[in-house]
């Protein structure tokens, strides 16, 4: 590659603080909430877009409040948001679901207001339209970042980085070790999701109870259809017959999910392969590619799906949602071995339920693998190798890829971002870096949270 030479130039200081939060994602919310607790923090949160909620934001359900045996297994921080949106009308409760443990509705735009009002409340400074463009790290700790804006670029000093980016922007520029993908190197394929509206959903709950065999459903049973909201994984059948009219349908099974609106269902069902959401221009080519995948999938539900032939696109995420990117080797790589086994840890932070669930890197189907019960995950996958001053929660968290198949739910991801904002809190007023962070008082500082730790 041809390069040039930048010259050396000094870099202002935008500010210093004790906490600074990359990435306003579901991690990143629950980890700047959760170092501010402290008031006499200085915590400021960056993000590049121009609002708060990262994948809260893309008409996704959240996956996996509830475990495997029906009981509640995320609660705390990421159980308070859910009653904040409820309090306004903007978020379902908890419905148990065969396939994701269960499922919870919430209203993307309502969601990006009580983001911004959780910072407020927190006293976090928030910065958007800001890039993470490298990390400064002196003998192996964590110093800041810098960070591009139309300010130009500009350094954050910090004593604690927690990187919630998702792709493990921070971690990647300060050295730490990341992997990506399968043995191969593929990656899960990322969704552009987009909701439609005049779908007369008693037609598609009639079709689905009433007619199985034809309108088929993923290990559902045809009773969770009946009322209350749901998210149907199946069709397989009438994909087929759409393809044998000539439509070029991206994926092998109809993903629908219910609004909180009586005529209202986002649709998960365009699939790019083949997308790096780290290279700009793969990730480029996969919105518009995205896109260009929505009118078939609308044709398609308009011949072959009941209750979506008068319906229209009311509206599509701002982003296409990226299941898989970089994440961190830290000090414990969790394996879907142990998710399988429930492996207990001494220094467990949170509680999952939600299975292997693995969008394969080529073709448009989809393996997954049920656990028998919630399992748990450890602390040392938020804590880097070598680097010191740095926490990575979310989906870029230390795990191999069969098990971020399974973690990188957004229920989970809160709960990691808490745990995250927690420790860095801790370790500041313990004088300690969060390497060193006493567990058990995490442990108990969580639970006096509501945290669930089984």
């Amino acid at each position: 590659m041809k390069t040039i030479q930048e010259p050396a130039r000094e870099i202002p200081v935008l500010a210093e603080v004790d906490v600074l939060v990359a990435g306003g994602g579901p991690a990143g919310l629950m980890a700047a909430q959760a170092a501010a607790a402290d008031k006499s923090l200085k915590v400021m949160l960056v993000e590049s877009r121009s609002y708060l909620g990262g994948n809260l934001t893309i008409g996704l359900p959240i996956l996996a409040f509830l475990g495997p045996k029906g009981n509640q297994v995320v609660k705390g921080a990421a159980q308070k948001f859910i009653d904040r949106l409820r309090a306004r009308g903007a978020a379902s409760g908890h419905k148990p679901c065969k396939l994701h443990m269960s499922l919870t509705i919430i209203d993307s735009e309502a969601a990006k207001d009580e983001a911004f009002a959780l910072m407020e409340e927190a006293g976090v400074d928030v910065r958007l339209y800001t890039f993470v463009s490298d990390a400064l790290v002196e003998n192996g700790r964590m110093r800041g970042v810098v960070v591009e804006s139309k300010a130009g670029r500009q350094a954050i000093l910090a004593k604690t980085v927690i990187d919630c980016t998702g792709d493990g922007d921070v971690a990647f520029r300060a050295g730490v070790v990341c992997r990506k993908g399968d043995a191969d190197g593929g990656l899960q394929p990322p969704t552009l999701m987009f909701s439609m509206r005049g779908v007369k959903i008693q037609d598609l709950r009639d079709a689905i109870v009433n007619q199985p065999e034809t309108y088929d459903m993923d290990r559902m049973p045809k009773e969770q259809f009946a009322e209350g909201n749901f998210i149907t994984v199946g069709l397989r059948g009438q994909i087929e017959k759409a393809r044998a009219a000539g439509l070029d349908v991206p994926v092998s099974r109809t993903i629908l999910i219910s609004g909180l609106a009586s005529d209202e269902i986002w649709v998960n069902m365009t699939r790019v392969n083949g997308t790096d959401s780290t290279s700009p221009e793969s990730y480029t080519r996969c919105e518009r590619t995205a896109r260009r995948q929505i009118p078939v999938v609308v044709a398609y539900l308009k011949r072959f799906v009941p209750g979506f032939a008068d319906a229209w696109v009311d509206k599509i995420a701002p982003f296409t949602g990226i299941r898989e990117s970089r994440v961190i080797v830290g000090r414990y790589v969790l394996t879907a071995e142990d998710i399988l086994a429930q492996k207990k840890f001494p220094d467990t932070i949170c509680m999952a339920g939600y299975p292997v669930d693995i969008h394969h890197a080529k073709g448009g189907d989809c393996t997954m693998i049920f656990c028998e019960d919630a399992y748990q995950i450890p602390y040392r996958v938020l804590v880097p190798e070598k680097v010191e001053g740095l926490l990575v929660a979310g989906r870029c968290s230390s795990m191999n890829h069969e098990a971020m198949a399974a973690t990188r739910v957004m229920s989970t991801c809160m709960a990691l971002g808490e745990a995250a904002g927690t420790a860095a809190r801790l370790a500041h007023a313990a004088g300690v870096p969060p390497s060193n962070v006493d567990i058990g008082a995490l442990q108990r500082e969580l639970r006096a949270n509501d945290a669930y730790l089984g």
